[in-house]
């Protein structure tokens, strides 16, 4: 068996996987409140360490021995993949509808046909209804959701919104300068930002979402402004051409140990023959 080739193609495949993250984020990095992606390439002999006493073999035998041999030819693996959950730069845009959070694990609370889900995406709008909505239409959720199942709405006379920094929203009175309170945006804080899951339109779900509870001081809503990605084109470009090369070094091996080592064996015995 040819194990040196074996190799070099499952280090090509880890690598196809990590251009495929590279591309996802650099697809995504004008996008409103995205977080990068990230994968990480474990070492065998880590990974070892980490699960030898689950080995199907006696340490210290033959067996374990050969297992051993056999297993350390293999290649590096993914063995995890993870958001970072930095915070973007903050644009303005001075849209009335538009809210960004300034602090690091803070989300918005959405409705989706498939459930209540995260998001850090703040650029929302007033649907036909009055309704304030994301603009895939999925409506913006307040603080007493839970309790009262109700929504963020406004009248035809309210064309003076604001919020404070805790995302308590004013309208005006009709006819007037004078503000009255009205809803409050969910602004949520997960206590394992590993429990949250990509699930597209730059959604998360979240399987703790029963113990989620609003937070009344957050301090991180800025209306007029909106969140960013923060993946760094300059970086993803960098790993971009990093892992270009590495299919390439890994394609080369996989055709030197093909044509030229067989080549070299095949002349060596057809001369003894």
């Amino acid at each position: 068996m040819q194990t040196g080739y074996y190799a070099a193609a499952a280090g090509m495949v880890v690598q196809f996987n990590r251009l495929d993250t590279i591309a996802n984020n650099l697809a995504n990095v004008n996008t409103n409140g995205f977080k990068e992606d990230n994968v990480i390439v474990g070492d065998f002999m880590r990974l070892y360490k980490e699960a030898r006493d689950k080995l199907p073999h006696e340490n210290q035998t033959e067996a374990g021995a050969q297992f051993l041999n056999t297993a350390m030819t293999k290649t590096p693996h993914i063995v995890d993949q993870y958001t970072n959950f930095s915070i973007g730069s903050m644009q303005k845009t001075d849209n009335t509808f538009d809210f960004a959070l300034k602090k690091e694990g803070l989300f918005f609370l959405v409705k989706t046909p498939e459930g209540i889900r995260l998001t850090r995406d703040g650029s929302f709008v007033k649907n036909d209804q009055g309704v304030l909505t994301t603009k895939q239409g999925y409506e913006v959720l307040p603080d007493d959701y839970f309790l009262a199942d109700s929504r963020i709405s406004f009248n035809e006379e309210d064309n003076l919104v604001q919020s404070d920094k805790n995302g308590q929203l004013y309208t005006n009175i009709p006819n007037t300068f004078a503000q009255t309170q009205i809803n409050k945006l969910f602004i949520a804080n997960p206590d394992n930002l590993n429990m949250l899951k990509k699930v597209g339109d730059n959604l998360y779900e979240y399987k703790g979402l029963t113990e989620l509870k609003p937070l009344q001081e957050s301090g991180a809503v800025a209306q007029g402004f909106v969140e960013k990605s923060n993946v760094n084109a300059v970086k993803m470009m960098t790993q971009m051409i990093e892992t270009n090369r590495l299919v390439g070094m890994y394609q080369k091996a996989m055709d030197t140990q093909m044509n030229e080592m067989n080549r070299e064996a095949i002349d060596k015995i057809a001369k003894k023959s």
